[in-house]
């Protein structure tokens, strides 16, 4: 196990980190355990009440932790927080920002943006829900015809107030 301090860069097979503060960890399977990383990569990350900022990986299973931006084939991310997920296959509950998926499930989780082919969820509430198949329980604030109108909405305003910057600040020949 690592010793807390400030590692900066470490590069093995097998790291098992506890207790520490590092900069880059590359290596084939990353253990985190209250420790907390500026980035990861990995062919198999596994987080435990840890932190990270930037993860890549094959397989990513975090319970418990705070993951900035999640770069995976597949992410299985409990009861934490999570800035943005990127993978083929993911699971998420807790809090999620947005999550990009062929497949999602989200289970008593609470997230701004879903958007998969297949979307499961039980128990969630979204902002915005963006799904070819969607099953289960979900609440969502924006629905397809909220977010057309809050689009026209929005170009309209912003149309507006270019409009208006040109003709007050505009210039003249």
């Amino acid at each position: 196990m690592i010793e807390p301090e400030d590692l900066s860069e470490m590069e093995q097979q097998v790291m098992n980190i506890s207790h520490a503060e590092v900069g880059s960890v590359h290596a084939e399977l990353v253990r985190m355990y209250q420790a907390d990383a500026e980035s990861v990569q990995a062919e198999e990350v596994e987080l435990q009440r840890s932190a990270a900022g930037n993860v890549k990986a094959e397989r990513i299973h975090a319970v418990q932790s705070a993951m900035g931006h999640v770069t995976a084939g597949e992410v299985h991310a409990q009861g934490g927080a999570t800035g943005f997920a990127q993978a083929e296959k993911a699971s998420v509950s807790g809090y999620t920002g947005a999550v990009v998926a062929g497949s999602v499930e989200v289970n008593q989780g609470t997230v701004g943006l879903v958007a998969g082919r297949e979307v499961h969820a039980e128990g969630t509430r979204t902002v915005l829900l963006l799904g070819r198949t969607v099953n289960g329980n979900v609440t969502t604030l924006m629905d397809t015809r909220s977010a057309l109108l809050a689009g026209l909405i929005s170009g309209l305003f912003a149309g507006l107030m270019l409009l208006l910057g040109q003709i007050l600040f505009g210039r003249k020949s």
